[in-house]
């Protein structure tokens, strides 16, 4: 018997070729096997690594601050274009205008829009008017939805037609709505704010109307 075959304990007798080759084959196997996962645990260590260094070291920028809109230097602008004198409220700090433009309609009107976010209590709300020039009644009608109206109420000497949505379920910007014709041009006031805030952006608009006429 030589002394190189291995002895296989559960026979009791040496191992032959072919048990000699498939034991060596499977110990190669276990082997690559081992290696492969080994590999494969070195390679997400190292990616996880990369990647924790990407977001400590990499400074990610902030989303910049939207500029704010300076509406009486935007009205100043539109004036040269509009005869009528365009609205511009002087309200007090913390109220911020998101939107002031000129908009022209497929009716043939021309509007002067412009948006506020409110400083808020508890939260900021949304008030916006609108200064239409020569509108008609279908305009009008138009741009409030059709909101009936349920009252009336007079500030600085201008009446207003009020048409309270706030019970609706879902009246979306036009919860509350101010409407108001001054010479040429027909006026929206419309928001989600409270009574506060509404009374403060109604009566900056009502003051510029009356400096108009």
């Amino acid at each position: 018997m030589s002394r190189d075959r291995r002895i296989v304990a559960e026979l009791g007798r040496p191992e032959t070729p072919e048990e000699t080759a498939a034991r060596k084959a499977a110990a190669s196997r276990r082997h690559r096997d081992n290696q492969t996962f080994t590999n494969l645990i070195a390679a997400l260590v190292v990616c996880l690594g990369l990647v924790l260094v990407m977001v400590l070291v990499v400074v990610r920028p902030g989303i910049p601050e939207r500029e704010p809109i300076d509406v009486a230097a935007a009205a100043a602008s539109a004036q040269r274009t509009i005869d009528a004198p365009l609205v511009s409220p002087d309200l007090p700090e913390g109220w911020a205008a998101n939107v002031a433009e000129v908009r022209g309609g497929a009716d043939g009107v021309t509007t002067w829009y412009a948006g506020f976010v409110t400083p808020g209590d508890p939260q900021p709300q949304f008030l916006s008017f609108t200064q239409a020039i020569d509108a008609n009644p279908t305009w009008l009608a138009t741009a409030i939805e059709g909101a009936p109206q349920t009252g009336e109420r007079t500030i600085d000497g201008i009446t207003w037609a009020e048409h309270d949505q706030r019970a609706a379920e879902d009246p979306g910007n036009l919860a509350y709505v101010l409407t108001t014709e001054v010479g040429a041009s027909t006026v929206v006031v419309a928001g989600t704010a409270g009574d506060a805030e509404l009374q403060i952006f109604a009566e900056a608009v009502s003051a510029e109307l009356a400096a108009a006429e």
